[in-house]
């Protein structure tokens, strides 16, 4: 007998990432993309196309809270007390629901790109990655009594997102090569410094989440890489174009160059962008 609280099944890849990017229910989100995963990798799924299966929202779906602020009003988010390490583990549940969001519309916005089924595979299992990853830290939150959606968050990851909806490459330069590139400067120190402070379950999550991430940027130089060898262009020239035009902030060392270049992100890439932007 079917679960009751199992969503309905899509009639295509491209369907269910819609889906999952305009659910506003943090756990339905959760729910669709388990099950979208495995039914894509069932084999249980045709892809679709957007012209078939509708189009991708241009924003996605969110509970009424929390209230998104600018990121200069943000509270002050450390590891070392209890305010603070509330306010950091809400800023990175916050984060890896954007990026289950994000992961979804790379998957589904792009359908139209001639592109080999092994694109698909990555991305939905990044999909499904950052799904756990939100679920691991919306229960480190409520062990620690407060939900998702108490603290306020900002809505800048949404943003860079729009700006790069009718670019492939553009997104995959953004997105996984910057952003995601940056959790891997980051994290390192922050479980280091929650192991220090005793808190060993925040150290558990942000290792495994450390652990996808290096895959993640992997397929991001992976499939960046594709599309400038399809174009017939160099990807650390195109990267440099991409970052300027399309991302906002800086790139600061830093770096962890050794984990960026066993994801295939070498410093080629991001070294001669350091001081020439912000």
């Amino acid at each position: 007998m079917k679960n009751e609280t199992e969503p309905a099944l899509p009639k295509s890849l491209v369907a269910g990432a819609r889906r999952i990017v305009e659910a506003t229910d943090t756990s339905e989100k959760v729910q669709l993309a388990y099950a979208v995963s495995k039914a894509w990798f069932g084999r249980n799924l045709s892809l679709g196309s957007p012209t078939k299966d509708g189009l991708m929202p241009d924003r996605p779906g969110r509970p009424e809270n929390p209230d998104l602020r600018a990121p200069r009003d943000m509270p002050k988010r450390s590891l070392s007390g209890k305010a603070g390490r509330l306010a950091l583990i809400h800023s990175l549940a916050h984060i890896e629901l954007n990026a289950v969001d994000l992961t979804w519309d790379l998957i589904g916005r792009y359908a139209h790109v001639r592109l080999p089924r092994s694109y698909y595979d990555d991305w939905v299992r990044v999909g499904l990655e950052e799904a756990k990853h939100f679920s691991m830290l919306e229960d480190r939150l409520a062990k620690l009594d407060t939900n998702y959606g108490d603290m306020p968050a900002h809505d800048g990851l949404w943003q860079s997102a729009q700006e790069t909806g009718h670019d492939l490459a553009a997104r995959l330069a953004i997105i996984p090569l910057v952003l995601e590139a940056r959790g891997l400067d980051i994290t390192p120190p922050m479980i280091q410094k929650a192991r220090d402070l005793g808190d060993e379950e925040t150290a558990k999550c942000l290792d495994i989440i450390y652990r996808d991430e290096k895959n993640h940027v992997a397929f991001g130089a992976k499939w960046f890489r594709f599309l400038c060898d399809r174009q017939g262009i160099r990807p650390e020239s195109a990267f440099h174009g991409y970052v300027r035009k399309y991302f906002r902030g800086t790139l600061k060392p830093p770096f962890n160059d050794r984990a960026r270049s066993e994801a295939g992100l070498t410093p080629g890439f991001y070294k001669p962008l350091a001081p020439l932007i912000g």
